[in-house]
């Protein structure tokens, strides 16, 4: 079955965009090729973030993106097989307590996949590679860890690895034992001045954007975006970039005025900044400051069904993921309540809350609700001893709320443990939930069909009424594999998608 989908459109698009700010390069002379591994960047995931740094193979000639490996740890190191379609990735980090984590990818170039080779659960950070033949790798790696062990930071082991056949290698086929080697000095070398004038002298128009967390259209075809270093920007028809505000971290939630002349955005600051979260109002001419808000706590910026802007209470720190809910009758959020037992120790209840927008004149708006203006409706999660946690959403025509979100873990996401839900708004009862193993990272609905995105790059089209698959696909550029991180519904059969790699998806599901 032709599943009902295309790209018609793609604003921001430009040479080298899959990997973002270029970190390390490598060439292959040979075959033509150039290896650029992007900086670890925070990724959208709801509100949330996880990280990753992007591998981009390119042709030296045409520019296209030939391969695509996205890896959990920063890049520190790339090898091109002497003859095999093969390349070595080196990744890691410093866990923050003990230590050096990291992988030793292979990404095969005609198949497009990757291996991950070092055995043990945490890996090793990888720091050297070198291809000594056609059966040798050469691999310097840090300690395992720095305990009792300053020169750790300074310092690695370096070893040669063999095996007859690197493209017939088994995942997780490479010991400690293999790794094991002469202690060695192993600075720490930054590789991304190297990297952005490799890029450079093959095109000057590349530009290191990221992570689009709000995209919308305004009635004059014009397209506003948020998205990492940029507060604001706004995309002509034509499809050429009329202005952009730059801001240190980058916007982040956008609700657009009614009158279309202005447009409110929450800007991000990331927890450990210690930064008070900041909500400006731009002019839609220039992208002007015309007010400034400092909410005293963290909040999630919406736009609500009378088209005003309201802000939803976020929660405290470690639920900064704030229920998102479009175009809401009400201004709803999750609560969380202590509630002492007799004899029990105090334990958390979760609630779904809501203001009525009568409450709150449009005059004092965006503000939060005051603890007199709202009240709790139901609980917010609706299967026993499962916690939920919040995600993007929307209010139905009817008053009913669709809305993602995934179940508390201590081992992190489980299988089966991120859902979609429709709940009827008066004892929050789901008319239906779709399951899936991915985080959510953009949800809107039109009036028959609910449109989700996930951080593994697919779409999901469910039915509004009975939350049945419609269609499902992965996103890809170019045939290029892709991640969404913000999704609009323009109008019925139209699709605004923002990826990772700060591109503007104009798209048809008709």
């Amino acid at each position: 079955m032709a599943i009902p989908f295309r790209i018609d459109r793609v604003l921001g698009d430009r040479p080298f965009a899959e990997v973002g700010d270029p970190a390390l390069a490598v060439d292959d002379e040979r075959r033509g090729l150039l290896a650029v591994a992007g900086a670890h960047a925070a990724v959208a995931g709801m509100h949330g973030f996880g990280s990753t740094a992007t591998v981009g193979v390119y042709g030296t000639d045409d520019l296209a993106c030939r391969a695509l490996l996205r890896a959990r740890h920063p890049v520190h190191a790339m090898a091109f097989h002497p003859t095999l379609p093969l390349l070595a990735v080196g990744t890691g980090s410093y866990d923050g307590g003990y230590f050096f984590e990291g992988e030793l990818l292979l990404l095969d170039l005609e198949r497009g996949t990757s291996t991950s080779l070092i055995e043990h659960e945490l890996g090793r950070q990888v720091l050297g590679l070198e291809w000594l033949g056609e059966q040798e790798l050469r691999v310097l790696t840090a300690p395992p860890d720095d305990w009792q062990d300053k020169d750790a930071w300074v310092e690695g082991h370096v070893a040669v690895v063999r095996r007859p056949d690197w493209r017939a290698v088994l995942p997780r086929s490479i010991t400690g034992y293999d790794l094991a080697g002469p202690r060695v000095a192993a600075p720490r070398s930054d590789g991304r001045e190297d990297a952005r004038r490799a890029v450079s002298s093959l095109s000057t128009d590349w530009d290191p954007r990221s992570n689009v967390r709000a995209v919308e259209e305004l009635s004059d075809g014009r397209i506003m975006a948020t998205l990492d270093g940029i507060r604001l920007e706004s995309w002509l028809p034509s499809g050429q970039r009329q202005w952009a505000v730059p801001d240190d971290t980058g916007g982040g939630d956008l609700v657009i005025a009614p009158d279309e002349r202005s447009a409110w955005v929450a800007l991000l600051r990331p927890e450990w900044e210690k930064r008070p979260q900041a909500v400006v109002r731009l002019s839609l001419d220039d992208g002007a400051q015309l007010d400034h808000l400092t909410p005293p706590t963290p909040v999630s910026l919406v736009r609500c069904s009378d088209g005003l802007p309201a802000l939803a209470p976020a929660g405290p720190t470690g639920e900064r993921s704030g229920l998102r809910i479009r175009r809401g009758s009400r201004i709803y959020f999750r609560e969380t309540v202590r509630k002492k037992g007799e004899g029990n120790p105090a334990r958390m209840g979760t609630w779904l809350a809501a203001a009525d927008l009568e409450a709150m004149p449009a005059a004092e708006r965006p503000r939060e609700p005051t603890e007199a203006e709202a009240r709790r409706l139901f609980p917010y999660s609706w299967t026993p001893g499962e916690s939920h946690m919040a995600g993007p959403g929307a209010e139905t025509a009817d008053g009913g709320l669709v809305h993602a979100g995934t179940v508390h873990h201590s081992h992190g996401l489980q299988p089966g443990g991120s859902f979609v839900a429709r709940r009827e708004p008066t004892n929050g009862e789901p008319t239906w939930a779709f399951r899936t193993d991915r985080k959510a990272t953009g949800l809107d609905c039109d009036a028959k069909t609910v449109y989700v995105t996930y951080d593994d790059g697919e779409i999901v089209a469910l039915d509004l009424h009975d939350g049945t698959v419609r269609w499902r696909r992965h996103l890809a550029v170019a045939a290029v594999p892709a991640v969404p991180t913000a999704l609009t519904v323009a109008e019925p059969g139209r699709l605004l998608i923002g990826t990772s790699d700060g591109r503007l998806l104009d798209c048809s599901t008709a």
